[in-house]
């Protein structure tokens, strides 16, 4: 009895109507507490149903090419308010492949366009956010200078002997140069002894002519490998040479190969000395501001006389790149060096970076090198002297130089030379400096603050945001002040470590390296800072937030977790199809989450190829699979300005869903905005549960993380940075806790031999004061910072916190409170520390999930992400409360009666339609079930009548269909048709029909299903709107509508432009109608289904 009356009471809660919940919320202020709970529970139910203004629909809405026009914008916001997008950021893009239109970039008339734009959106409450750069990627424009770019350190030597009187000009290594500092230190042992063709004969298989340039100290000759496959390179010296580094540098043709360089010992056999790979796939600036880079390669000396290089050589080409080349690569010069060089140190001064866009955890990550054998072979940190007071203004140096060689360094910045983009020519400049905010605010007036003057602010009070996409600009090393903020961050003096940069050893192998640690580490912070966090501060002067996508996928210098967490709202990005997403959704919720931001945006549904064939049931999977992950705030890519009216399809670009009034489906798309707003809703509420935290480790750069081990299916995770940790992490009842509330079980560190002393301070007290930590110690610390102190405070505490641990016979002990455990998976420590999986799903990774957690109530998400009904039996990590299943599609709200406490856990019998995606809301309590049985949780389908007689369709004549009614006497997809006026028909259809129902059961529902359509459908039962479908179960609840006897069925179905398109193909070109920019289609492409397809059927429904 007590079950029922919860039952009945959960249900007049979840069918309460609006004019209830509006009465109960005009309660006096003394209302109880339990008065108050209801009114939430009330208020959630509500705003699920009819989500609140604040649960914005956000879009990019590109302006291409200079096509825009007053008329377009003003037709386009007001479309987006009638479909429910109430906010919009402008991106002006320039693409070489759109013909330009004559509105130019910053010109008065774009100007003025701009002030309609906002005036619109102000009068029709749409809030705008602007991207602060012309193009997509990154922050820049004609308004950045050469010394407020991006830049990066060079320099040029002069050899000098002294003593003597020096006084002549210095090189300047670039034409455009900031002098930064000239130092000198004296020369070291085998400076200059190398292999050339002056002590030495080479030789290849297969022999090739013009191989002798490869030693003949010219970057500007070289050989080609004959074609792809092995290529075999012999240097035979004349007498017995003594060898510790290898230089290649390639020709400026795109090459990969692997590389075995190989030296003969006495008894004639080669034997490698190491293994490399050479990358240079990709020549764009945006991954090196150095193209063609040398790759250096450094190991403990080497003597002999015969040295051997195998090339494994193919012409892969580099899918990135564009266009691709076809050329053979080859070699420009080869150096095999008596003396060390600071191996790879074109990347790890980020002259050179990865050259495809998503590099992962693993990369910039380099062994540690072995001890140079002798000191004299390496620069003397203590000889290097400052000459630069000595060094005038144009450029002379007057110097007394001590006894001895000496090399001369005159080292300053240059601009990378990268440029804002794609954006329009008038419109394109400088890349700002990345690593000074007074560089950043610079660049904000130069464009946004330019706004801010010329658009009065009564008429912008809609403009809301500032825009940063996603960072594809490549990296800098060096700015304004960068020696002075080194020093002051890290405590020791930079400057006799500046020939580190161009890859000579000082110090030793590994202090060079741990410099060249430091400045990358720097570069990422300063990045985060002030460039983030400097555009933010300047616009919130101003009354503006900042928007930021936290990744980057060509040359990003960052970190991507700090670089998120400067800024006011973060997102993602995903395609349609595709991986890409997998990576940067993750980065953009776990900055989200660690930094206590509770919307969390993404790119959605970003795409290539196949222009108009998407619509939203195609593009649904990928959707939903990222809010699990922990998206929940839509932004759609992309809704391209309209400027010709009298054009349709109208503009398109080569990327993007096409969300934009032109598209037929436009029509319909209010509804899919509700199940977005709905999802969003629920995924906004309380905070994220996630129970592990994968620390990334310090390196930079840094893109991703790793989960290592890999995360059991049914839990959560994050990644974790090292700033949250020492800055915000404490422990709360064992569970690892950040100030906003979000808590983790156990953090898992990377496989990684480096940490910061103060960084593993803080983790011992964490597991002192009960926290659990997974992963095997450190032994060093990766920076120069108080070393060598730093590696032995490092060495020390390991061995506290893991003392007997190996791994393998020692898994895990008590510290303090906490846990250390090394050796397992994370099934393992799981079952060591008794939690159970958040939500027990099937093995196969059919069913993603989130979790939320709003004061007291638990709401999950699962989606299915199979073209399969799913029958599952999930198991969530809560007890005593009863589920309730939530549908964004609907906003159906109902319990689940059937369900099983078992343990920890709550056991609810469920079934998923293909991609249906649900919420489980736990927030009643209960420990009983109220029923036993699957068959309760659905409702059981009564058929009660199909609709077969004919169907009487209404076609739209000025969309080039039949001007009369038409009559199918059975419903067919429109490309069967013998009608090419159907066949080819690109819009919206009416199709209207009549059915019968003998009697009405007040206890059972009424139920439409569709069967099958493309691709939307709006609903009418006797006049009245019973709501829209696009995704599977294809079913509505017309209970309300119905009446016994006849009753009248209106069905509204929109397809795509594709039908319209090919059919226009087959036409002559005078002949063709539709007009769009981008166009894959052909007569011969295959037409795509269209039309209601049925069969439509009424069943009623029984629970």
């Amino acid at each position: 009895m007590i079950m029922k009356k919860i039952f009945k009471q959960i249900s007049k809660l979840i069918m309460i109507p609006a004019v209830s919940f509006i009465f109960l919320f005009a309660c006096s202020e003394g209302t109880s507490k339990v008065k108050e709970n209801e009114l939430k529970i009330q208020q959630l139910d509500y705003d699920f149903i009819n989500p609140p203004e604040s649960i914005q629909t956000s879009v990019y809405w590109y302006w291409i090419s200079d096509n825009i026009s007053k008329d377009g914008v003003v037709r386009d916001l007001h479309s987006m308010k009638a479909a429910g997008i109430n906010r919009a950021f402008i991106g002006n893009i320039g693409l070489d492949d759109v013909p330009y239109g004559n509105v130019k970039m910053l010109s008065d008339e774009w100007w003025e366009i701009i002030h309609v734009a906002l005036k619109t959106a102000t009068e029709l409450d749409i809030d705008i956010g602007i991207f602060n750069s012309p193009g997509w990627s990154q922050s820049g424009g004609p308004w950045v200078k050469a010394e407020n770019s991006m830049r990066y350190l060079i320099s040029s030597e002069t050899e000098v002997t002294g003593p003597i009187k020096f006084s002549q000009r210095l090189e300047k290594p670039h034409e455009i140069f900031q002098d930064v500092r000239v130092v000198a230190y004296p020369s070291v042992v085998g400076e200059n002894s190398v292999l050339d063709i002056s002590n030495s004969e080479i030789y290849s298989k297969p022999n090739i002519s013009k191989l002798s340039q490869a030693l003949d100290d010219n970057l500007k000759t070289g050989f080609t490998f004959p074609s792809e496959g092995e290529f075999v390179i012999d240097i035979k010296a004349k007498e017995f040479f003594t060898a510790r580094s290898l230089t290649i540098s390639t020709i400026e043709v795109p090459m990969v190969a692997n590389v075995q360089f190989q030296a003969k010992k006495d008894n004639g056999e080669f034997i490698t000395i190491k293994d490399f790979e050479i990358d240079r796939s990709n020549s764009n600036i945006s991954v090196g501001f150095v193209p063609w880079a040398p790759v250096v390669i450094s190991f403990p000396k080497v003597t002999a006389s015969d040295f051997r290089l195998i090339f494994d050589y193919k012409n892969t080409q580099n899918e990135w790149v564009y266009p691709q080349n076809e050329e053979i690569s080859g070699i420009a010069e080869i150096v095999i060096s008596e003396t060390p060089r600071v191996e790879r140190f074109a990347e790890k001064t980020l002259a050179k970076m990865f050259s495809s866009p998503l590099p992962y955890w693993e990369e910039y990550q380099w062994k540690q090198q072995a001890d140079v054998d002798s000191q004299t072979l390496v620069v003397d940190p203590s000889k290097v002297i400052n000459l630069s007071d000595f060094l005038s203004s144009d450029g002379v140096l007057n110097w007394d130089v001590p006894e001895g060689k000496w090399i001369i360094q005159r080292s300053g910045m240059t601009p990378t030379g990268i440029k804002n983009g794609p954006a329009s020519p008038e419109a394109t400049g400088y890349e700002v400096d990345k690593m000074s905010k007074k560089h950043v605010e610079t660049h904000f007036y130069g464009h946004i603050g330019e706004l801010l003057e010329r658009v009065p602010e009564k008429d912008r009070k809609s403009l809301k945001v500032v825009v940063l996409d996603s960072y594809e600009k490549g990296a800098q090393n060096f700015t304004d002040g960068f020696l002075e903020e080194f020093e002051e961050t890290y405590g020791y003096d930079p400057l006799p470590y500046l020939p580190v940069y161009q890859g000579t050893v000082v110090g030793s192998q590994n202090s060079s390296d741990a410099f060249l640690w430091d400045m990358r580490r720097l570069v990422a912070d300063k990045i985060a800072y002030d460039y983030v966090g400097g555009l933010r501060e300047v616009s919130n002067k101003h009354n503006l937030t900042t928007w930021l996508e936290n990744y980057g996928h060509w040359g990003f210098p960052g970190e991507f977790l700090m670089y998120g967490g400067q800024t006011d709202e973060l997102g993602g990005e995903f395609w349609s199809e595709g991986t890409l997403g997998d990576v940067e959704n993750r980065a953009a919720t776990s900055a989200g989450h660690i930094y206590g931001k509770s919307k969390i945006s993404a790119e959605s549904f970003t795409s290539s190829s196949m222009a108009f064939y998407r619509h939203p049931r195609i593009i649904k999977k990928r959707g939903d699979r990222f809010f699990a992950v922990g998206i929940n705030n839509t932004l759609l890519h992309v809704y391209i300005t309209q400027p010709y009216e009298d054009k349709s399809p109208g503009m398109n670009a080569w990327f993007g869903t096409e969300f934009n009034r032109k598209n037929t489906w436009f029509s319909q798309i209010d509804v899919y905005l509700k199940y977005l707003k709905r999802s969003n809703f629920l995924l906004q509420q309380g905070k994220n549960v996630a129970d592990i935290a994968y620390f990334i480790g310090e390196d930079t750069p840094k893109m991703t993380g790793i989960t290592d081990p890999d995360v059991p299916i049914g839990y959560q995770f994050d990644y974790m940075n090292a700033e949250v940790i020492l800055k915000y992490m404490t422990v709360e009842d064992g569970l690892i806790t950040l100030p906003h509330g979000t808590q983790y079980k156990i953090m898992v560190l990377p496989k990684l031999e480096t940490m910061r002393p103060e960084l593993l301070t803080k983790i011992n007290q964490l597991v002192n004061d009960g926290a659990v930590i997974l992963g095997p110690p450190p032994n060093r610390s990766p920076s120069l910072q108080n070393q060598p102190q730093a590696d032995l405070e490092v060495k020390k505490m390991a061995k506290l916190l893991w003392g007997e641990i190996d791994g393998v016979n020692v898994k895990a002990r008590q510290v303090g409170k906490g846990l250390i455990i090394n050796g397992m998976n994370m099934t393992e420590a799981f079952d060591l520390i008794d939690t159970v999986p958040d939500v027990k799903l099937p093995q196969d990774n059919s069913i993603h999930f989130g979790h939320r957690t709003l004061d007291g109530k638990e709401i999950y998400y699962l989606t299915n992400q199979t073209n399969q009904t799913q029958v599952i039996t999930p198991e969530f990590r809560i007890t005593n409360m009863l589920p309730e299943l939530w549908l964004p599609t609907t906003g159906e709200r109902r319990v689940l009666p059937d369900f099983d406490i078992r343990g920890q856990v709550t056991a609810v019998p469920m079934m998923l339609e293909p991609y249906e995606s649900v919420f489980v809301v736990f927030r009643t309590p209960s420990d009983t079930p109220i029923s036993t049985s699957i068959s309760t949780n659905y409702p059981k389908l009564s058929l009660l009548t199909n609709v077969n007689s004919p169907w009487k369709v209404n076609f739209n004549a000025s969309q080039r269909g039949p001007k009369e009614q038409v009559e199918f006497s059975e419903l067919l997809d429109w490309t069967n048709s013998d009608n090419e006026l159907i066949k080819y028909y690109s819009g919206t259809a009416y199709y209207s029909n009549k059915f019968t129902l003998q009697s009405l059961s007040k206890d059972k529902k009424i139920l439409i299903d569709l069967g099958n359509f493309t691709a939307m459908a709006k609903v009418k039962v006797n006049g009245i709107y019973a709501g829209g479908l696009w995704t599977p179960p294809y079913q509505l609840d017309i209970s309300d509508l119905v009446i016994p006897g006849e009753n009248e069925l209106e069905i509204e179905i929109v397809n795509t432009w594709v039908n319209r398109i090919i059919g226009d193909m087959q036409l002559p070109e005078s002949q063709r109608k539709i007009w769009t920019v981008v166009n894959p289609y052909d007569a011969d492409t295959p037409l795509q289904p269209s039309g209601l397809i049925g069969p439509v059927s009424i069943y009623s429904a029984s629970y």
